[in-house]
């Protein structure tokens, strides 16, 4: 009888588990929101709890179930009529990167590092930050980028043409920060990055929000927005 109990309680969860997936749309895993992720730990802590403990019944899980469910659809249905209430649930897309230049008070609002958004663009083929135009963080946690024109739009392929490829992009500053194991990768000193920082009219590195080389283009600097300083 035990056994049996158990096998129902597991049929009965599953049905239940499919039946709230169901109630709330068709999604991918990364439009899976945090309020989301929430709800499924919720029905998952349920079911764990109820399938091994005899004290609590088959009609007890099933009524459990569906109040979340029934829970869960409200807030669903509540969201999608108002902005406001899906922007608390839901979240929002986040730019990061506004016409070219990084937004540090986004970034620190979404805990992000700038290490960690080269890591998400390298993800969708872009190897720099000189090529990105706006960035979006959406609020699944997957990024949506919008390259610069003459990034995205014609490719030497196009024009006949076959030149050697790109030299990866290395970062050498971050947020007023040298990165000196990035630059012993590549064989380059401190020295050598102060004086091409001097070469381009920069004289601190506490001015410097970002910085990366390439040996194929060399340096993209952005300072910070309030110095008055130029991207190269």
């Amino acid at each position: 009888m035990i056994y049996l109990e158990i096998a129902t309680k597991l049929v009965i969860g599953l049905a239940g588990l499919l039946a709230v997936t169901r109630l709330l749309g068709k999604k991918e895993m990364s439009q899976v929101t945090p309020f989301d992720f929430i709800y499924a730990l919720v029905l998952g802590g349920i079911l764990e709890e109820g399938i091994y403990d005899e004290k609590v019944s088959i009609w007890q899980i099933l009524f459990a179930i569906c109040l979340w469910g029934i829970s869960v659809y409200i807030i669903e249905i509540c969201a999608q009529k108002s902005d406001r209430m899906k922007k608390l649930l839901k979240g929002h897309p986040s730019l990061i990167i506004r016409n070219g230049e990084l937004d540090i008070k986004q970034m620190k609002k979404n805990h992000l590092e700038i290490e960690q958004v080269r890591t998400m663009l390298r993800k969708q083929g872009v190897f720099t930050l000189r090529e990105v135009r706006d960035l979006y963080l959406e609020p699944g946690g997957d990024i949506s980028v919008k390259l610069h024109t003459k990034a995205g739009s014609v490719t030497p392929d196009m024009l006949g043409l076959n030149p050697g490829d790109e030299a990866p992009s290395i970062l050498v500053i971050e947020e007023g920060q040298i990165k000196e194991e990035e630059l012993r990768s590549v064989k380059k000193s401190k020295e050598w990055l102060l004086e091409g920082l001097q070469k381009r009219n920069y004289k601190k590195i506490e001015d410097i929000l970002y910085g990366e080389w390439s040996e194929t283009d060399g340096f993209y600097i952005q300072p910070y927005p309030k110095k008055n300083s130029h991207i190269q």
